[in-house]
């Protein structure tokens, strides 16, 4: 739980630092934002739902860490993209990224035992790339900091 407040932290910062460049990033692109930094964590609904009731039903191999990859998380972003007006597909396309990137980017930064990161960049490679192991996804502290610095943004933007 730590882990998915802090990805809605950061990508709440990022977009509100870039509405202040960008006078259409209102409030509700902001979430829309915050939403696509949920998207890599979508894979979690395997506690609920497992991999090989989907794989039966699509017949088809399935794994629901794909979507907690680039290509998972690509995907995932274009069926949001569709399901809002054509108007606002661009700045949808492009915010849901920038969120979903913003998770996967955090996620490289992980310790892991291994001191190899997952398959970030699947379907291009399957490269485990090196992480500098900075936190645990657990770690609490990650939190207060990512929600610190969250509030100064919004102090910042609101005073702008």
């Amino acid at each position: 739980m730590p882990d998915l407040l802090s990805h809605a932290f950061i990508a709440f910062t990022i977009c509100t630092l870039l509405s202040l460049r960008y006078d259409w990033l209102t409030g509700e692109y902001v979430t829309v934002g915050m939403a696509g930094a949920f998207i890599p964590d979508m894979a979690k609904i395997m506690i609920l739902v497992d991999a090989a009731a989907v794989e039966a039903v699509l017949d088809t191999p399935f794994d629901w860490m794909g979507v907690h990859t680039l290509g998972g998380a690509f995907v995932a972003v274009l069926v949001g993209v569709v399901v809002v007006n054509r108007a606002d597909r661009r700045r949808v396309f492009g915010l849901l990224s920038l969120g979903a990137a913003s998770h996967l980017f955090a996620d490289s930064l992980l310790l892991k035992a291994s001191g190899r990161s997952y398959e970030v960049l699947w379907p291009l490679t399957q490269y485990h790339p090196p992480t500098p192991g900075l936190y645990l996804s657990t770690d609490i502290w990650l939190t207060g900091v990512t929600g610190a610095v969250a509030v100064a943004a919004w102090l910042f933007a609101a005073r702008s």
